[in-house]
């Protein structure tokens, strides 16, 4: 969530522009991401679509996490840029200028890449979380609207469609949490529920130490058991969909369900290092989803 804007407003739009990461960089990125795993095998015209989706996302989050100087800014200058897109200008930004021709074929609405930018705004002024809802809310807006998003590129976003796709993106995204604990701490932001973290008798200094606590353990292993869970209340989302739609989507479920897989193998070990995600478990986990029956 990176990249600085600074001076007048117009400066600031005119230098997040040029500032944007590249082609280059936006590759890298995805190396290291469980996206690709389905997006390869789609079809072209699909695959560019959302490869383009993607692009957008990834960049309004580092705008908004990695970067040097007023990330706010930066922000504000690239929800404005964002905007032309639906307002029939030409965006300064790469990548919005790749994500024009996807927005018409597709039909895509403006609110929720708007609601991907609050999401970063918000992680500028908020870095703790008193309770479950209200991390559930700050995921409304960070993590079902990229569900959203993928529905309508094929055309399936149904009313109960979205209902399933929120859960499961809202699960995805707590699980992506608790891999990080230890990254986030660094970058000042806890994500644990100040609640929890209570319940459980777990001190924030506990997430100042190398080795993962017994009691940050415990803690670990209910939210995760609690993500599981509502990612499993999503997934009759996959009952509801067909062909190119289905296997997209089985592979961001197969990512998370892998995710969980780590956490559990290296039994919450999270304070030495983020928990890594098989690339066979994710495999694994796709082709059950695929051939498995959910009922919707």
């Amino acid at each position: 969530m990176a990249h600085p804007g600074s001076g007048s407003a117009g400066a600031s739009r005119a230098g997040a522009a040029r500032s944007t990461p590249g082609d280059g960089y936006l590759r890298h990125r995805e190396q290291s991401e469980n996206f690709p795993v389905a997006l390869r095998v789609l079809p072209r015209e699909p695959r560019t679509h959302l490869r383009a989706v993607y692009d957008v996302a990834r960049v309004i989050d580092d705008l908004g996490d990695r970067g040097d100087g007023d990330r706010t800014a930066a922000l504000l200058a690239f929800r404005a840029d964002l905007a032309t897109v639906w307002r029939g200008g030409t965006p300064r930004a790469d990548v919005l200028r790749r994500l024009v021709p996807t927005v018409r074929a597709c039909d895509l609405p403006q609110e929720p890449f708007d609601d991907l930018v609050r999401a970063n705004l918000q992680d500028q002024r908020v870095d703790r979380y008193a309770t479950y809802a209200d991390l559930r809310a700050y995921c409304t807006l960070s993590a079902d609207p990229v569900g959203r998003i993928v529905l309508a590129v094929f055309g399936a976003g149904t009313p109960r469609a979205v209902e399933l796709s929120d859960r499961v993106c809202t699960a995805l995204q707590l699980v992506e949490h608790w891999q990080d604990v230890a990254e986030d701490r660094r970058a000042g932001r806890v994500y644990l529920p100040q609640e929890d973290l209570a319940a459980f008798g777990v001190p924030e200094s506990d997430l100042d130490l190398p080795q993962t606590s017994p009691r940050l353990r415990r803690l670990m292993a209910y939210e995760t058991d609690r993500a599981e869970a509502l990612l499993d209340s999503g997934t009759p989302l996959l009952g509801l969909l067909r062909g190119w739609a289905r296997l997209a989507v089985t592979g961001y479920v197969a990512g998370g369900r892998a995710a969980i897989d780590g956490l559990r193998k290296t039994n919450w070990a999270i304070m030495s290092g983020s928990p890594g995600t098989s690339r066979l478990a994710v495999l694994r986990h796709l082709s059950r989803g695929l051939v498995r029956r959910v009922v919707p």
